[in-house]
């Protein structure tokens, strides 16, 4: 009881000292990159990050109860993105301090946005099987090949790039993880149209890149280590339980073109975000029972049993991650977690597009593909989140995709958690130009 009652002392104190730098800090008419760097120093951008680099040593949990009351006070929240979510965890994790110093400000400050340039055409779900190579020149690297499914890759200054540095190596040793610069004429970014009438993700084409040799991560041909850490964080993020409080509108970054343009003009009152159509992940329960209060359908048995399944696997997210949180409180760990909340992720988002589509009936055969045809859309239906709704079911199919698939994430659970036989193979010793490649 002692310890409940220390606990949720230290949760208020928390959030009423982020409400009182807010008070003290807070102005809408400011630029939002001179707000995001007093945010991003003050170590409220990122609070669960060390003290030394820019947060303040904070808990997961704690970190999203300061978030969320960055938006309830209705002041901008930190920079989104990947910077924010993959590279500086994976830097504090590997880099040196020089490349922290580097990297880390820029990130918090949103003065850099970031790109993944992962997976290849040939080199999906085996990552390790990639071909894009980096071979040495003086004091940098040149680098060619082709990657896709890259996620903001027209609007990144930096991305995290693994390539093949030594291919007589066998293909999980001889690959190097890099900090890129994407603002040069060998790198070609062409945005690819989803069926959703959104360009979230982007092929990318190096053509004798280069990147300086101290941008490497994680040492020469370490780079399979260092991309299994950021693919843990990825999976973290990306699965159920994982999502933070509040994600800015504003984009970090050089190309967008927000940080000259008015905070205020990014949050709406009461700290709510504005914008609107869509959704990228799974509906709430809470979004689905009122479309279905409006049209009628609440009263379905069935829907009614989905919803509450819905609801439930939110809540075992939730307690997951809480469960995760007091382990590693503890000094220890559960090993696989990530890839569960990943696995539950995938669940949430065909269930949301199955049962959205099973509210909306025959309406859920209309789509807007732009923000005025999605805002029309619902207007003339006369139901809230039809777009979203639409626009879930479309995209739906990429999230048990994307940042590994359910089937590497089952692999990952029964081999290195259950420990069960791998599969049998003859790639793990053999030098990666001996093996053979997809056409």
């Amino acid at each position: 009881m002692t310890d409940m009652a220390e606990r949720t002392r230290s949760d208020s104190d928390i959030v009423a000292e982020v409400k009182d730098w807010l008070a003290a800090n807070w102005d809408p008419d400011l630029p939002v990159a001179e707000w995001w760097e007093r945010l991003g120093t003050s170590g409220w951008a990122v609070p669960t990050w060390p003290s030394d680099w820019f947060g303040k040593d904070l808990s997961r949990d704690d970190g999203n109860r300061v978030q969320q009351a960055i938006a309830d006070f209705g002041a901008l929240p930190a920079p989104g993105g990947l910077g924010l979510m993959l590279a500086g965890p994976t830097i504090l994790v590997h880099g040196t301090d020089e490349q922290k110093q580097r990297y880390l400000r820029d990130i918090v400050t949103g003065q850099r946005g970031w790109c993944q340039l992962f997976s290849e055409p040939g080199a999906g779900s085996d990552l390790a099987g990639l071909q894009c190579r980096a071979e040495k020149d003086g004091e940098e690297w040149v680098v060619d090949g082709q990657k896709v499914w890259t996620s903001g890759g027209q609007v990144a200054d930096l991305a995290m790039l693994i390539a093949r540095t030594d291919p007589d190596q066998p293909k999980h040793a001889g690959i190097t993880y890099f900090v890129i610069d994407m603002h040069q004429d060998g790198i070609d970014v062409r945005p690819l149209r989803e069926m959703t009438g959104r360009s979230l993700f982007n092929e990318v084409f190096l053509t004798a890149a280069r990147v300086r040799d101290d941008a490497i991560i994680g040492g020469l041909n370490g780079g399979w280590r260092v991309a299994n850490t950021t693919l843990m964080f990825e999976r973290t993020s990306l699965g159920a339980g994982g999502g933070s409080a509040a994600a800015s509108l504003a984009s970090p970054g050089t190309v967008a073109g927000d940080l000259e343009r008015r905070a205020g003009d990014f949050v709406t009152t009461g700290g709510r975000r504005g914008g609107g159509g869509g959704t990228l992940f799974g509906a709430s329960s809470k979004m689905l029972t009122r479309l279905a209060q409006a049209n009628g359908k609440a009263s379905d048995p069935s829907v009614r049993q989905r919803l509450m399944q819905l609801h439930t696997f939110g809540e075992v997210a939730r307690f997951n991650n809480l469960r995760l949180k007091a382990a590693k409180a503890a000094g220890g760990d559960i090993p696989g977690l990530p890839n569960i909340a990943k696995l539950t992720m995938s669940n949430i988002v065909r269930l949301s597009r199955d049962l959205g589509l099973e509210i909306t009936g025959a309406y859920g055969t209309l789509h807007g593909y732009d923000p005025d045809a999605r805002k029309a859309l619902d207007e003339a239906t006369g139901l809230p989140f039809l777009s979203g709704v639409t626009e879930m079911a479309l995209f739906a199919q990429g999230p048990p995709i994307y940042g590994g698939t359910d089937q590497v994430q089952r692999n990952i659970i029964g081999e290195r958690v259950l420990g069960l036989p791998k599969e049998p193979g003859f790639d793990k010793n053999t030098p990666f130009r001996e093996l053979p490649k997809n056409g």
